[in-house]
């Protein structure tokens, strides 16, 4: 699922935006930054053009807001608000892999958030909560602390990492076995006869190429039960 070029945010864009005037809030400011990053990218989201989509001076949103930082550490605290928390005391397997499948729906919803999750500091109420939850629910299943923490951070690693190779594939999915056939001829002219052959199942339709989030997530959690 290759990401989509986000447009630019000109003024005339602006224009169409703006909205009567509400009275801010920090919530307010928040969610028309998430609005505006969804659309447009982190690249288009300035105090400048956040004030603009609210129909009010720049200056305003300081008065909620202490600057861009901020902001962006409220953006990224209220998307992780909205994944589903692991039970605690609950079967961990599901839990955590409820969890895992959560993250990926809400995250692929806002293509600008793992970047932020992995590149900054996050210590917002939700994030803390989420891991915490996290934490508690493998504890009481048996692993102490610092394992819980390991395994965090494996099963963290693969969701992350996956999305953000399914938001950059460069391929369009429904375009995979066509892009395939077109490799074909150079591969077969290849020393690469294992990857020739995965390439012939591709395009004959038995295999469609593409990863399945499921399927790594299983095998950590499998894994799991050996340790």
């Amino acid at each position: 699922m290759p990401q989509k070029k986000k447009p630019k945010l000109t003024s005339v864009k602006l224009s169409k935006k703006l909205k009567k005037r509400q009275t801010l809030s920090k919530e307010l400011v928040l969610e028309s930054a998430i609005r505006l990053a969804d659309e447009f990218g982190l690249e288009e989201l300035s105090m400048r053009h956040l004030a603009s989509s609210l129909g009010v001076e720049a200056m305003s949103l300081y008065n909620h807001v202490k600057n861009k930082d901020e902001v962006l550490d409220g953006i990224v605290d209220l998307v992780i608000s909205k994944i589903a928390l692991p039970r605690i005391g609950g079967d961990w397997k599901k839990e955590m892999k409820k969890r895992a499948k959560s993250a990926r729906e809400v995250l692929i919803r806002h293509p600008w958030a793992t970047f932020l999750v992995v590149s900054r500091m996050n210590v917002g109420v939700a994030m803390l909560t989420y891991f915490d939850a996290t934490l508690g629910c493998l504890h009481s299943a048996g692993f102490s602390l610092q394992t819980a923490d390991h395994i965090i951070n494996t099963i963290d690693s693969h969701t992350y990492g996956f999305i953000l190779q399914e938001l950059n594939f460069p391929i369009d999915p429904k375009e995979y076995a066509k892009k395939a056939e077109g490799f074909l001829p150079l591969l077969e002219r290849s020393p690469f006869t294992y990857l020739t052959n995965l390439t012939k199942e591709v395009i004959s339709g038995k295999y469609n190429g593409l990863h399945d989030f499921e399927f790594g997530l299983d095998l950590i959690l499998d894994g799991l039960d050996h340790q």
